[in-house]
């Protein structure tokens, strides 16, 4: 089936805003499967779906909360799943911005520069430097304190909880860096956004916690709730959000992110036998090739193989930069809205 071309903006007319520039010269290739993908997110928030957002890669570094903010904030998101990377690190630039190093020679670092980085407690994302001391040990100071409560008093959160009682608590708040406008976690904080974080053992607060419970510092490893409890929170979440137009699925990158909340489908339809509808939408920003064996590479047509989306599901990949892609794509949303 040939789809018609979208109507553009008249070329004679300086683009309004951004959702008029991408009508008018995203036309082709990538930039016209990123338009397709912004109308479709808008068309299925306008029919009164729900979204699930995927965050893989190094989004909170790169300041995604300066879009994704707004989005959480307008309700355009009803889910976050993201790596315990994600989650940490968006807290991070929040109390620490000012003392990041942006390195934008990085590709010529030689193994001595990168050890001289190390050197001054700097750890290198792409072009990015976190401070460990302002940022991660600022972090893990505070979060302790309330492992430590929570485990006194008998309490279990999950790792999203305990941060979202942080930022509640103000106990880091004289220490902001940037406008809390624009963090996507203080957003989803403010509105108790539902939240998975599959994986929250692989990132700085998920060791540091690994640490106090071998040194005997956190008595019990249960009072972070684990990746299994996630799932089944999620099995709970989703069939009462996919009632009516369904949940649609926005993944930034691959793996686990991704992987891991768009199974509750094939979960509850086929390992709980309960009828359940498939995601209604779904959207990837990946800049890894079609590969073989690559769940980040795989393209969405097989995922239709695996029950998660169905032949008649609105689909789309964008082969490009999420830094780059993303924030476009979100300000199209915001632009678009009808109310």
């Amino acid at each position: 089936m040939v789809t018609p071309e979208p109507a553009r903006s008249d070329p004679s007319v300086a683009p309004a805003s951004i959702a008029d520039f991408l009508r008018h010269h995203f036309r082709h290739f990538n930039a016209a499967a990123l338009l397709d993908a912004a109308e479709g997110y808008r068309a299925h928030l306008d029919a009164g779906g729900k979204m699930l957002v995927a965050l893989a890669g190094a989004m909170s570094t790169a300041e995604l909360g300066l879009s994704l903010a707004e989005m959480i904030r307008r309700g355009y998101v009803d889910m976050i799943s993201c790596t315990g990377a994600n989650l940490e690190e968006d807290l991070f630039n929040l109390v620490a911005h000012d003392h990041y190093v942006r390195v934008p020679h990085y590709r010529d670092l030689t193994p001595a520069d990168e050890q001289a980085l190390l050197n001054q407690h700097l750890n290198r994302v792409t072009d990015t430097c976190i401070p460990e001391e302002e940022a991660m040990r600022r972090v893990e100071d505070v979060v302790l304190d309330d492992w430590k409560r929570a485990e006194d008093e008998g309490e279990r959160y999950f790792p999203h909880e305990f941060l979202y009682r942080v930022i509640r608590s103000g106990a880091l708040a004289e220490h902001y860096q940037i406008d809390p406008a624009d963090s996507w976690l203080v957003a989803a904080a403010e509105r108790d956004l539902p939240m998975v974080v599959p994986g929250w053992e692989d990132s700085t607060l998920g060791n540091v916690f690994a640490a106090r419970c071998i040194d005997g510092t956190l008595g019990s490893v249960h009072t972070v709730r684990s990746g299994i409890e996630y799932l089944m929170a999620l099995t709970e979440w989703y069939p009462l959000q996919a009632e009516g137009t369904g949940v649609g699925f926005f993944q930034i990158g691959g793996g686990i992110a991704g992987d891991f909340p768009i199974c509750v489908v094939p979960l509850l339809e086929q390992d709980l036998g309960r009828p359940t509808p498939l995601w209604a939408y779904f959207c990837q920003i990946s800049d890894s090739t079609t590969s073989y064996g690559s769940y980040s590479g795989a393209v969405p047509n097989e995922k239709i193989t695996w029950g998660k989306l169905g032949p008649d599901t609105p689909r789309f990949i964008v082969e490009s930069d999420a830094t780059i892609v993303a924030p476009l794509l979100f300000q199209y949303v915001l632009e678009t809205a009808t109310v």
